[in-house]
């Protein structure tokens, strides 16, 4: 109940309050208004679900077994690069190629193999690669190792993979939106203690938001415009947006994917640069 002034301009202030009819404005007059907000809002979506639940959930939602351990993953598309200037570039062809480990006690540590190639207009852009020991990109081999480090920008996705392997804790955090979206909020913590914080739509379990600290500030990136393929039951974000301490460096377009393909390892390893795309 709220208890407001009976003089005119009062009651103009006190926009959305609804005067009684024909009440005179000297007497006092007494208004009945809805609370902002409902404290049950604040709650929390299903509590009786923990952490490691909501993992499991997703892991089915994304594709069962398949989504686990998917072998290889194969994506092609286009890639989209603000610079902080406010300028874009328009890699028209974009494709990674990706060799799971099977464990992974680092999320954010590089594993496995994985290689990227962005075009544009017909001429390299990036081409950069990780054999599973070694980083490569246009020049080769580089030699100085470190360069491997780089790769904690980017690796971190994959721990929801290794989420429910022994050694890993998963400790369910405030729910919040992602993009309009109710979503429930998983911290992962890996092994060597490495933290990584995932975002699941309270409907479909889909994947909206992963986020984990890097050299380069707070990494996040958003997951959108799911599909699939006849017959397979992986389901792939066809947008993919990739901020560092809330600015958009980037967003990925994927159109097409492939799992389970065998590589070979030269694939991972840049001896030489292509003159047209290896895709």
């Amino acid at each position: 109940m709220i208890r407001i002034a009976t003089s005119l301009a009062m009651g103009l202030i006190l926009a959305g309050c609804q005067m009684v009819a024909d009440q005179p404005l000297d007497q006092e007059t007494i208004v009945e208004t809805d609370p902002a907000v409902e404290l049950t809002q604040a709650w929390q979506f299903k509590p009786e679900l923990d952490g490691r639940d909501i993992i499991a959930l997703a892991h089915q939602a994304a594709g069962g077994e398949t989504f686990v351990n998917p072998g290889s993953l194969f994506l092609s598309g286009q890639n989209i690069i603000y610079g902080q200037d406010g300028s874009r570039a328009i890699w028209d062809q974009y494709a990674m190629w990706r060799v799971f480990a099977d464990e992974k006690n680092d999320a954010h540590a590089a594993n496995g193999k994985v290689r990227i190639e962005g075009w544009s207009e017909g001429d390299l852009a990036l081409l950069l690669s990780f054999d599973g020991v070694a980083t490569y990109n246009q020049s080769g081999r580089m030699e100085d190792q470190s360069a491997n480090a780089m790769w904690s920008n980017n690796f971190g996705f994959g721990a929801i993979r290794n989420a429910l392997d022994e050694g890993w804790t998963q400790t369910r955090r405030s729910d919040r939106t992602i993009d309009g979206k109710p979503a429930y909020m998983v911290q992962l913590t890996d092994p060597e203690g490495g933290k990584t914080l995932f975002g699941f739509e309270q409907g479909s379990l889909q994947i909206l938001y992963v986020g984990f600290g890097t050299p380069r500030g707070w990494h996040e990136r958003r997951y959108s415009d799911y599909f699939s393929k006849p017959g397979v039951d992986w389901q792939q974000a066809g947008r993919v947006r990739l901020f560092y301490d809330g600015v958009m460096s980037n967003e990925a377009i994927w159109t097409d994917f492939t799992i389970g393909t065998v590589y070979a390892d030269e694939t991972f390893i840049i001896d030489a640069v292509p003159s047209e795309p290896s895709f």
